[in-house]
């Protein structure tokens, strides 16, 4: 699967221009994605020393992605005519509609392919299963 994955508020604490705090397990999530053979892109709005600062940042941590900011290593800036919409199969974004699920969600989401839908079917029967059983409990002490 081919994975374009935001930086700012995606991988790190959306502090733009400046590199804000890494979200937990978002770099290690990254890496085994990568392990598990996903192409890796990286789509951010940084241009310039500002990207170089986020690639660098990534690197530093043993992430490295397939492309930056284009669908391929090769892809030439100066192409007329060019469309900069990458060919991605997902987005990994902070400005997904619904905001950034944890990295663990989003791993669970890529590994089992599930959709939002799914997750929070799962997470509505996980709180009706709680709210039950806590009554059930509660119950029985304030009957």
């Amino acid at each position: 699967m081919i994975i374009a994955v935001d930086f700012d508020g995606t991988i790190v604490e959306h502090k733009y221009p400046y590199i804000g705090k890494e979200i937990p397990f978002a770099i290690e999530t990254l890496k085994k994605l990568k392990e598990e053979r996903h192409t890796l892109i990286l789509w951010t709005v940084r241009e310039g020393k500002l990207l170089e600062e986020a690639i660098n940042f990534c690197k530093e941590r043993g992430l490295e992605f397939y492309a930056v900011n284009s669908n391929y290593p090769e892809e030439k800036k100066s192409h007329d005519n060019f469309s900069r919409k990458l060919k991605a199969d997902l987005f990994i974004d902070d400005r997904n509609l619904g905001g950034l699920p944890d990295w663990g969600t989003i791993y669970r989401m890529v590994k089992n392919k599930l959709t939002f839908e799914e997750i929070y079917s799962e997470q509505e029967d996980s709180e009706e299963r709680y709210t039950k059983r806590k009554s059930g409990i509660f119950g029985r002490f304030f009957k």
